[in-house]
C-alpha cells in the first residue's frame, strides 16, 4: 500500500525527523491560503507546489490539461501566494505524465505547498526488506535528486548499503560510517546517526516495505533535511494498523485489485493476454513462469486462496474478464483443502453465466479429481482439459495463438 508525500513526511514527523513545513491543498484557493500561511510563518519568499501522485519522477514529469503540457510535477513559486495558486491552477485536474506512470499518467487531485529551502547538497537514502538476507537494508548515495535505478543500473558502487541486524536494529557505527562515506562534517554525522535511527525506528514499527528519502538534503546553514518521503507500506500487516485506511486514496489504486481485495482474492494486474487462476500464491507463481516459458505472457497474478467457493470462483472469472486485453484463461488448481469438483462447478458456472468467448484450460489435481473432471467432460462447455501444469500452459499458449 502506497502513501502520499505529503502523508510520509507527516509519519516521519511523528518520529522525530526534520521534514520542511508544508500543507497539502485540493483547490487552488486552498494552495493559495496554504502558502501564505508558510511565507508568513517561516518569512520566506519561495514556496514550491508539488503533484501528489503514487509515483515517482513527479519533478521531470509534465501535466497535460488537453493536448498541452501546462506545467511540471513540481513548481518552484517565487512570486509569493497568488504564483502558488496559479502553480496550482495548473496542476490541478491535469494529468501528470512520468516514467513511472507511463504515457497514460495519472489525474492530480492534490498538490503539496511547502516551503522553499536552500540547498547546498541534494544525497539519496532508503530502506527495504532485503529477502536475500531476511533484514533491512539501509541504503545511501550522494546521487541524490536522480534517478536512483540508473544510478545503481550504471554505477552501482556509488549505492552505500548497510544490513540491520533483527535483533539489535540498526547500530550507531553503522549510520556513522555511512554519514562519513556521504562526506558528512563530524557535526553533520552527529546529527545524521538519530536522524538515520529514527527512519529505521519508523520502518520497522509501521511495517513498512519501502521507505524513500529523495532527496535527503543538507541546507546552506548545514542542516539535514528530509525533503520528500516515499513510504509503503506491507499488506500483510494491514490487521495491526487499522489507521491505515484513513491514508488509502483508492483514486491512485487500480480499480480491478481493489474489487478484487474486497472479493478476499489476492490480485496483481499484469501487463499479458493469459489470465490466471490458481490457489496458493507459490502456485500462481510458478504458473506465470511456466506460461512464460513456453510462450506466452500471464495477464494477471490471481490466488483464490485455500478454501474458495464456486461464488469465488466466478467473481474471480469476472476479475480477470474486466481486462479486455485477456484473450485466454489459465484455471490450475490443486485440491487439498478445496476441492475439485467445486471448483469445476465454480468454473462452470462461471462460464455459463458470462458467455465465455475466450479459450479457457483447466488442470485439475487434488482432493475429488476425478469428479471435478467429470463435470468439465460433460458440461458441455469448451473447456480444454490439461492433465499437468506444463500442459496445460502448452496448451493455452497454443489457443491464444490460434494455433
Amino acid at each position: 500500500m502506497k502513501i502520499h508525500e505529503y502523508q510520509g513526511k507527516a509519519l516521519l514527523a511523528r518520529y522525530g525527523v526534520r521534514v520542511p513545513r508544508c500543507l497539502p491543498a485540493t483547490t487552488v484557493e486552498e494552495a493559495r491560503a496554504a502558502a501564505e500561511k508558510l511565507l508568513a510563518e517561516t518569512g520566506g519568499s519561495v514556496v514550491v507546489v508539488k503533484a501528489q501522485i503514487h509515483a515517482g519522477g513527479r519533478g521531470k514529469g509534465k501535466v497535460h490539461k488537453g493536448p498541452n503540457v501546462v506545467a511540471r510535477g513540481v513548481e518552484v513559486c517565487k512570486g509569493g501566494a497568488d504564483a502558488a495558486r496559479d502553480a496550482a491552477w495548473r496542476i490541478l485536474g491535469g494529468k501528470l505524465v512520468t516514467l513511472q506512470t507511463g504515457p497514460e499518467g495519472r489525474v492530480v487531485r492534490t498538490v503539496l505547498v511547502e516551503q522553499g529551502v536552500a540547498i547546498a547538497r541534494e544525497l539519496y537514502l532508503g530502506m527495504l526488506v532485503d529477502r536475500d538476507t531476511r533484514r533491512v537494508v539501509c541504503m545511501a548515495s550522494t546521487e541524490g535528486g536522480m534517478d536512483i535505478e540508473k544510478v545503481a543500473e550504471e554505477t552501482p558502487e556509488k549505492i552505500l548499503k548497510v544490513w540491520a541486524d533483527p535483533v539489535t536494529g540498526l547500530a550507531a557505527h553503522q549510520a556513522r560510517w555511512l554519514g562519513f562515506q556521504l562526506g558528512f562534517t563530524k557535526d553533520q554525522t552527529a546529527k545524521f546517526v538519530p536522524l538515520l535511527g529514527a527512519l529505521y525506528e519508523c520502518f520497522t514499527r509501521e511495517d513498512c516495505a519501502l521507505l524513500e528519502v529523495n532527496p535527503l538534503i543538507v541546507t546552506v546553514d548545514g542542516e539535514l533535511l528530509c525533503l520528500d518521503a516515499k513510504v509503503s507500506f506491507d499488506d500483510n500487516a494491514d490487521f495491526r494498523h487499522p489507521s491505515w485506511a484513513e491514508l488509502r486514496d483508492p483514486s491512485e489504486e487500480n480499480a480491478t485489485e481493489l474489487k478484487a481485495k474486497e472479493a478476499g482474492l489476492s490480485y496483481v494486474a499484469l501487463d499479458g493476454n493469459i489470465g490466471c487462476l490458481v490457489n496458493g500464491a507459490g502456485l500462481a507463481m510458478a504458473t506465470m513462469d511456466i506460461i512464460a516459458h513456453c510462450g506466452g505472457s500471464p495477464a494477471n497474478f490471481l490466488d483464490v486462496g485455500g478454501g474458495a467457493t464456486e461464488e469465488a470462483v466466478t467473481r474471480a472469472f469476472e476479475i480477470i474478464l474486466e481486462s479486455p486485453q485477456v484473450k485466454g484463461i489459465f484455471v490450475n488448481i490443486f485440491g487439498g483443502i478445496m476441492k475439485c469438483d467445486v471448483i469445476a462447478t465454480g468454473v462452470i458456472n462461471a462460464t455459463r453465466k458470462l458467455g465465455l468467448r475466450v479459450p479457457l484450460v483447466v488442470r485439475l489435481e487434488g482432493t475429488n479429481v476425478d469428479e471435478g473432471r467429470k463435470l468439465l467432460a460433460e458440461s458441455g462447455l469448451a473447456i480444454t482439459p490439461a492433465s499437468t501444469m506444463f500442459d496445460g500452459a502448452q496448451k493455452i499458449c497454443a489457443l491464444v495463438r490460434g494455433t
